[in-house]
């Protein structure tokens, strides 16, 4: 039998959201929420995780998680209580105790709950509580202790009769249960006032036996979102820390909070991160990088000692020593081999530029493929749609298109071969030849004997 389980309480309506999307899935840098505690979980070392959920949002958050985790149906809102309830034919007697977590709070750190764990599994503890203590309790459950400083009760804010402003300790929302003790204590829970029935109730069902509280430092980590506003809240207190992080790992940021760094970012040392900077998604950016200012760049591999300056990627691929913009916009499928510069004002997609090309200004290149140290003039454009189709384009190595020339795919500009300003080409330029005209017609080069 494994010593710990989890589970994760989703199955909360969410109306304050005011959104169809289900509070869980809303993206927190990058990552939608719930996903927070499964990965803090797997950290743990916990394999066997039960997350609860509602009618409504059980098809989103499975489509989500898919097969990582089991689920578990709270089929009415009748609390926390009856949520942990109906993970136990999933999880009775797997486990000698049980971590709970709930699946709006991304904030939580993994050293604060493997400070609680290792709390929690010293003789006679049947439940563990995450707690801080706080200026004023407003609109959270508050913890109660008797003259030992043993806790007795936590009381919901709905239960509460005294001055919510008032100083106290608080219930983080984190729970370590004895996995005996928790089942059979569960169902003995009274509802409150409104009908439900709190987990917290617990608390005080512990009769001589041992409820202790393990204090978080960090008040911020606690943070729930219930609404719009406080969802914006732990978004910024999370971008911070990924920024500090960032920093403490050698990369250097001029404004930090001016930078935006999802949390599966990944950056190489002495990178410079300029203002106004948004890396977001599964993005990886080298060493020795400089990036922005003004740069978006998501979900793609950008390679050591390259600069993307006032531009945009979108699942790109830059091999090393790449430079990019200002103002170009690489989207998917867009790869550029080592050494490769583009310019300003170029859109590239689903394309392969060879080490060493060059696009120094303007132009769209799609659906093409570019040899190595080809050069692009300004204004090239890719004609690879013919209204039903895309069509390729190849341009092969040392090739050079001059300024303004239409390449209608597919075709191919073979190498070192060359197109003439404002050439519209429709067929194939053989290796070493040129094309000029409207259409073009190829031509030998001037240097070329008879």
């Amino acid at each position: 039998m494994g010593q710990w389980a989890g589970v994760i309480l989703a199955a909360g309506t969410g109306t304050r959201m005011k959104s169809s999307v289900p509070k869980a899935l809303h993206p927190v840098c990058g990552k939608e929420m719930i996903r927070y505690p499964v990965e803090l979980l797997r950290q743990l070392g916990i394999d066997q995780i039960t997350v609860i959920v509602s009618p409504d949002n059980s098809r989103d958050v499975g489509a989500l998680l898919g097969n990582e985790v089991e689920y578990a149906v709270q089929a009415e809102p009748l609390g926390t209580g009856d949520a942990l309830l109906q993970a136990r034919e999933y999880l009775a007697g797997k486990a000698d105790n049980l971590l709970v977590m709930y699946g709006d709070t991304p904030l939580v750190r993994y050293d604060t709950v493997k400070q609680m764990t290792a709390a929690h599994v010293n003789p006679g503890v049947v439940m563990s509580i995450l707690v801080t203590s706080v200026p004023a309790v407003n609109d959270l459950g508050q913890v109660l202790r008797d003259q030992s400083g043993r806790i007795t009760s936590i009381v919901e804010a709905a239960e509460r009769e005294h001055d919510p402003h008032s100083p106290g300790e608080i219930n983080g929302g984190v729970y370590c249960f004895s996995d005996s003790w928790v089942w059979d204590n569960l169902e003995s829970i009274a509802p409150g006032s409104n009908g439900e029935r709190y987990l917290t109730s617990l608390a005080a069902a512990a009769a001589g036996q041992d409820v202790i509280g393990v204090e978080s430092q960090d008040i911020g980590e606690l943070r729930g979102v219930n609404n719009r506003v406080q969802l914006a809240q732990v978004e910024s207190e999370l971008r911070s820390r990924i920024r500090h992080e960032w920093m403490l790992s050698g990369v250097t940021m001029a404004d930090p909070d001016s930078v935006f760094i999802d949390a599966d970012v990944s950056i190489g040392q002495d990178a410079v991160l300029l203002p106004n900077t948004m890396l977001l998604g599964k993005t990886t950016i080298g060493t020795a990088c400089e990036v922005g200012p003004g740069s978006v760049i998501r979900d793609s591999f950008v390679g050591a000692q390259c600069r993307v300056t006032a531009s945009m990627l979108e699942e790109a691929t830059l091999e090393d020593g790449v430079h990019v913009g200002p103002f170009s916009h690489l989207r998917p499928g867009a790869y550029l081999g080592a050494g490769v510069h583009v310019g300003n004002f170029a859109e590239i997609k689903e394309s392969r530029l060879g080490s060493g090309a060059v696009m120094g200004h303007f132009g769209y290149l799609g659906d093409a493929s570019v040899g190595a140290n080809a050069n692009l003039g300004a204004g090239m454009v890719t004609c690879n749609y013919d209204g039903q189709n895309k069509n390729r384009t190849v341009i092969e190595a040392d090739a050079f298109v001059g300024c303004d020339t239409m390449l209608v795919a597919p075709v191919k500009v073979g190498v070192g071969a060359a197109t003439g300003a404002g050439a519209v080409v429709t067929s194939d330029v053989p290796p070493g030849r040129l094309a000029i005209g409207v259409p073009a017609k190829i031509r030998r080069f001037e240097t070329d004997a008879d």
